[in-house]
């Protein structure tokens, strides 16, 4: 009778092992965050980069399109963009809301100082947490949202000459 109940438990143990990876191989492993074009924003509550208020769908509603971009000092990607980032400041119909990601806040600071600061808000993420939230996986990342808060579009790594265009056509 033990014997027979080990047996049982070794087949159901194997059985449940091989399962485990039948459903993991049978899963994709890229992180496609396309979906989340279409989708609204909610529940965001970031940190002012000087720690003295916290930023939420309030602020963001009174735009009529709002940029988030995801940047860190240490990043090379980031500083590449930076121009356009600085153009697009210029935009009346846009806000750019710029999310510090796991940087120390002097560089950042020294980063803005050297190159301008294009942004509209500025909040902090040092941990990462926050930026999860909105699909972010890397840096640079931007969104571009509305004023109803939905995603328009996703730009996964620096902005470039024709993201800058997509940008200024859509807030146009």
């Amino acid at each position: 009778m033990k014997i027979k109940i080990i047996k049982l438990l070794i087949f159901l143990t194997t059985l449940f092992v091989l399962g485990v990876f039948f459903l993991g191989l049978n899963k994709s492993s890229i992180y496609n965050t396309k979906d989340l074009v279409g989708s609204k924003i909610s529940n965001i509550n970031l940190t002012n980069f000087n720690g003295e208020k916290i930023i939420t769908e309030t602020e963001i509603t009174n735009n009529d399109y709002t940029l988030i971009n995801f940047w860190a000092s240490w990043c090379g990607p980031c500083q590449k963009e930076h121009p356009f980032l600085l153009k697009l400041s210029e935009e009346k119909n846009l806000k750019l809301l710029g999310v510090n990601f796991k940087d120390k806040k002097s560089n950042a600071i020294k980063f803005l100082d050297n190159l301008g600061n294009p942004y509209d808000y500025l909040a902090y993420d040092y941990t990462g947490k926050q930026s999860i939230n909105f699909g972010i996986y890397g840096i640079p990342e931007s969104i571009l949202i509305n004023q109803d808060l939905i995603i328009l579009k996703k730009f996964v790594g620096p902005i470039t000459k024709n993201d800058f265009e997509i940008i200024r056509k859509t807030v146009k």
